[in-house]
C-alpha cells in the first residue's frame, strides 16, 4: 500500500507512469542495482534511464523516511489523546518534512516554557477575555488575577504571562508558520558583516564583509563561502525580513501577516495596544528566530545538495574522459628540489621500471640519459607529466631530451595529478607496491590514469579527486553516497575486462563488493583466466543473485564465446541463437556485420522475457561488440614560453584543459600553475544558464586572457575570443577591498567579479 501510494507520488514528480515506478521499486527491493535495471529490465521499467532511477531511489528514501516519521508523530498525538480525524488527515497528506514538523509543533514534548507556567499559574481565562474582547481595559481584568502564591505579584506580571501564552500558541500555528516562510523566502535578504577586528584573517571572504541579497537568489557557491565564514569565526549572518523598509522598521510587514492571519482589526480599544504587543512579540521573540535558523538551514541544505551536484557532475567527466589507451607509458611526478620520481608501465598497466631524476638541480645530462635509455629500452609511446610543481619545468625538460634524442618519440602530455598523492599513501597501493617508496608510487599512478582514467581513479576516494566546490563543508554521508553512485555508474557504462580488472574497479561493479571483487581476483590467480563468464558462479560467496546482476559488465576477451566480450548478458544469449538460425550465419560472422544487423526487426526476435528495448540493444551491441562509451583521447597543447604567472600577458590565446566545472564558471588549466577561471557569462556569445552546458571537465579549449592579479593568484579567462581585455592586473600590489553592494542577481556579470570568488570556491 505505501509503495503505492509513493510510486503516485514519484510518477508525477518523473513525469512518468505509476506502473513504471512501482516495478522499478520492487525491483530496487529484491536487491537490483540502478546499473543493473537501467541496461537489462527496460522492459519491467518501460525504459526508466538510470539518471531517474537515481532520482527514484533517492526520493523513495526520502519519502520513506517521511512515512516512518509520521507514524512516530501520529503515535505521539494519539497517546496525548489529542488526534482529530482532521489533523491525522493533514499529517498524512503532508510531503514535506518540515510542513510535517510545524504540524508536529504544538504536540512535541518541551522543556516547561513561561507559557506553561503562565497556564499553571490559571492565566489562560486573562489571555482568552482580553484578545477576545479588546474592549476590555487590561490592567483591570489583570489585578483579578495577582495572586503572590503563584508568582503573579502584579498586573504587569499577569498581562505578560498572558502575552506568552497567546505568542507560544500562534507561533506554533503550521499554517501561519507557512505564510510567514514563503513571505520570507521570497523576499527576506541574508545579510553577511565582518566580526570586528577580523579584516585581516579573513581577507579571503573580504566579498562578504558587508553583503546582502535575497536568500531564495543566493547560489550555492556564494551560500557555502558565507557559512564558512561563518564557522571560521569571521562572518556573523543575519535574516533581514524587511530589506526595503526603513532600517530597523518600525513594524515588520510580517507582523501585518499574524494580523491577518489571525482576523485581528484594531479600532483604537482599550485592549488594543496589548494585543498589538502579543503580535510583535509573537513575531519578535518566537517566531523570527525561528525563521532564521528555519531558512538558512534550508538555504545550507539547498547549497550543500546543488554543491554535490556539481562535484557529482564533474567527477563523471573525469571518470569517463578519454582513455590513452594500452600503451607503454612512462609517468613523471614532477619535483624541483625532490626530484622528479619516473615510473614507467606497459600496455596492460604493469610497473617494470622507476627511477628518481634531479634535472632542475643541476643534473641536466645525467636525467636526460635516464630519461632516454628507459623511453629506448621500454619502447615507451607515452609520456604523463603531473600538472603540480615543477610540471611545466619538467614538460620543457622533456622537450630538451627529445632534441638530444631523435630516438625518443613518445608524445608528452600534462595528466590531473589531483588524489595521486591520496593514493600513494593508501593501504590500497601499500597492497599493490608494498616494497615501493610511496614518492615512487605517485608516478605509477599518474602513469596509469594516462592509459585508462577510469580504473585507476575508482582506486582513490572520490572526494579526494579535487573537482568539487566546498566538498569539505557538505554533508559527508551525502556526498559520499552521490559520489559512490556516480563512479558506479560511470564503471558499469564502460563495462570492465574481468581477466585484468582490479579488486577496486571489481568492487564498483553491479552487484559486487569488495569481498567478492576480491575472491574473483584469488580465484584467478589460483585457476587462470576466466575463459566464460559462467566459471564466475564457481567464485566464493558469488551467488546466483550477484551473477545475475554484474555478469553483463564484466568482459572476457578472447574467451570461449565471443559474446563474453559483449555487452550482451548470459540470460539473453537465447535471443541471439535466434538471431543466428533466422540468418543462417555464425555468430562471428554476424558481429560487426552492421548491414546484416541493421535489416533485422526486433520485434521479430521478442518472447515473454524479451521485448523491443531490450532486443534492440542486443542488436546494437552486436554491430559494435564492447564499444566504448568514452570520447576520442585529445590533449592540450600549452603554450611555450608561458609557464608562470608573470609570463602572462592580457590579450593572449591559449588553449587549456577544463579541469573543474562549477556553477559560476568553469576553471581552464593552461599551464602556469594556477588555474584561471571563464566565468559564465564569458563562456558563450550567448546566455549560459547552466556551465555544464557548455563545458565539462577535462574538455580542450581556447581562452582569452582577461585579467592576471598576481598578488591575490588569479586568473581571468574568456571563450569569448573576440572580448576586449580590461586593464592589465599583472601587479604585485594588492587590491584594495571592493565595497559591496546589494547583489541584483544571481550570477555576477562580469570576469572581474568572478575572479573576486576564485578563491573562496576552490579547494585548497
Amino acid at each position: 500500500m505505501i509503495n503505492t501510494q509513493i510510486s503516485h507520488i514519484i510518477a508525477g514528480e518523473l513525469t512518468v507512469k505509476p506502473e513504471q515506478v512501482l516495478a522499478a521499486i520492487t525491483l530496487l527491493d529484491e536487491g537490483s542495482t540502478v546499473p543493473f535495471i537501467a541496461r537489462y529490465r527496460k522492459e519491467v521499467t518501460g525504459g526508466l534511464d538510470d539518471t531517474q532511477l537515481r532520482t527514484l531511489d533517492s526520493r523513495l528514501s526520502y519519502l520513506r523516511e517521511l512515512n516512518d516519521r509520521k507514524q512516530t508523530i501520529l503515535k505521539s498525538i494519539v497517546e496525548q489523546g489529542k488526534l482529530t480525524p482532521e489533523l491525522e488527515k493533514t499529517i498524512t497528506n503532508t510531503l514535506n518534512k518540515t510542513e510535517l514538523e510545524d504540524l508536529y509543533l504544538p504536540f512535541k514534548p518541551k522543556r516547561r516554557t513561561r507559557g506553561q507556567i503562565a497556564i499553571e499559574a490559571g492565566l489562560t481565562p486573562l489571555a482568552e477575555r482580553l484578545w477576545q474582547q479588546p474592549n476590555l481595559d487590561p490592567d483591570t481584568e489583570a489585578s483579578q488575577y495577582i495572586d503572590a502564591d503563584k508568582g503573579i505579584t502584579d498586573t504587569k506580571t499577569a498581562l505578560d504571562g498572558a502575552r506568552y501564552i497567546l505568542m507560544e500558541r500562534f507561533a506554533e500555528d503550521a499554517a501561519l508558520l507557512a505564510k510567514i516562510r514563503h513571505y520570507l523566502w521570497n523576499n527576506a535578504h541574508l545579510v553577511s558583516q565582518l566580526i570586528t577586528g577580523k579584516a585581516e584573517e579573513g581577507a579571503k571572504f573580504q566579498d562578504y564583509f558587508d553583503h546582502h541579497e535575497r536568500i531564495a537568489k543566493v547560489p550555492s557557491h556564494r551560500a557555502l563561502a558565507m557559512f564558512r565564514g561563518r564557522n571560521e569565526g569571521i562572518l556573523q549572518l543575519s535574516l533581514n525580513a524587511d530589506p526595503l523598509s526603513e532600517e530597523p522598521p518600525k513594524e515588520s510587514y510580517c507582523e501585518q501577516i499574524i494580523t491577518d492571519h489571525l482576523n485581528i482589526h484594531f479600532n483604537d480599544q482599550p485592549a488594543d495596544k496589548w494585543r498589538k504587543a502579543v503580535i510583535s512579540w509573537t513575531w519578535r521573540i518566537k517566531i523570527l528566530m525561528h525563521m532564521e535558523t528555519d531558512l538558512m538551514t534550508t538555504l545550507r541544505e539547498q547549497a550543500e545538495e546543488e554543491a554535490i551536484n556539481v562535484f557529482a557532475a564533474n567527477l563523471h567527466d573525469m571518470l569517463m574522459a578519454a582513455p590513452a589507451g594500452m600503451k607503454v607509458t612512462m609517468g613523471m611526478d614532477p619535483g624541483l628540489r625532490t626530484g622528479v620520481k619516473i615510473a614507467v608501465v606497459d600496455q596492460t598497466g604493469k610497473l617494470v621500471a622507476t627511477d628518481t631524476i634531479y634535472p632542475h638541480t643541476g643534473q641536466t645530462d645525467k636525467a636526460a640519459m635516464v630519461i632516454a635509455a628507459l623511453c629506448i629500452k621500454y619502447q615507451v609511446e607515452l609520456v604523463a607529466i603531473g600538472n603540480g610543481t615543477a610540471s611545466r619545468e619538467t614538460e620543457r625538460f622533456y622537450l630538451d631530451v627529445q632534441k638530444r634524442y631523435p630516438e625518443v618519440k613518445a608524445q608528452k602530455v600534462i595528466v590531473s595529478e589531483a588524489g595521486a598523492s591520496v593514493y600513494s599513501a593508501s593501504e590500497l597501493a601499500a597492497q599493490e607496491f608494498p616494497d615501493l617508496d610511496v614518492s615512487l608510487r605517485g608516478a605509477v599512478s599518474i602513469a596509469r590514469r594516462l592509459q585508462d582514467p577510469l580504473a585507476e581513479l575508482v582506486k582513490i576516494d572520490p572526494k579526494s579527486i579535487g573537482v568539487g566546490q566546498y566538498q569539505h563543508d557538505v554533508s559527508q554521508s551525502q556526498l559520499a553516497k552521490k559520489l559512490d553512485a556516480v563512479v558506479e555508474d560511470g564503471v558499469n557504462a564502460v563495462g570492465v575486462n574481468l581477466n585484468t580488472a582490479s579488486v577496486m574497479l571489481l568492487s564498483r561493479i553491479a552487484g559486487l563488493n569488495k569481498v567478492i571483487a576480491q575472491n574473483i581476483v584469488d580465484y584467478r590467480n589460483d585457476n587462470g583466466q576466466f575463459a566464460d563468464r559462467k566459471q564466475l558462479l564457481k567464485v566464493a560467496r558469488l551467488g546466483p543473485k550477484a551473477f545475475e546482476q554484474c555478469a553483463g559488465f564484466l568482459r572476457i576477451m578472447d574467451g570461449k564465446n565471443p559474446l563474453d566480450a559483449s555487452a550482451v548478458h548470459p540470460e539473453a544469449y537465447p535471443v541471439v541463437e535466434r538471431i543466428l538460425t533466422t540468418v543462417h550465419k555464425p555468430l562471428k560472422e554476424v558481429m560487426g556485420d552492421a548491414v546484416l544487423l541493421r535489416s533485422l526487426k526486433a520485434v521479430d526476435f521478442t518472447d515473454e522475457h524479451f521485448g523491443v528495448p531490450t532486443v534492440t540493444d542486443i542488436i546494437k551491441e552486436l554491430d559494435k561488440p564492447g564499444r566504448d562509451p568514452r570520447p576520442e583521447f585529445k590533449t592540450a597543447q600549452f603554450t611555450e614560453n608561458v609557464e608562470t604567472l608573470n609570463d602572462l600577458k592580457v590579450g593572449m590565446v591559449m588553449e587549456g584543459a577544463v579541469t573543474n566545472v562549477t556553477n559560476f564558471g568553469a576553471f581552464v588549466d593552461i599551464g602556469v600553475h594556477q588555474d584561471g577561471l571563464v566565468h559564465i557569462s564569458a563562456l558563450a556569445d550567448q546566455f549560459v544558464e547552466d556551465p555544464r552546458s557548455v563545458v565539462k571537465t577535462g574538455d580542450i579549449v581556447k581562452v582569452k586572457v582577461m585579467e592576471v592579479d598576481i598578488a591575490r593568484k588569479r586568473i581571468g579567462l574568456s571563450m569569448r575570443l573576440n572580448d576586449q581585455a580590461v586593464a592589465n592586473k599583472n601587479s604585485d600590489q594588492p587590491r584594495k577591498p571592493a565595497q559591496s553592494k546589494p547583489v541584483k542577481s544571481t550570477s555576477v556579470t562580469n570576469s572581474a567579479m568572478g575572479n573576486a570568488f576564485a578563491e573562496a570556491f576552490k579547494n585548497k
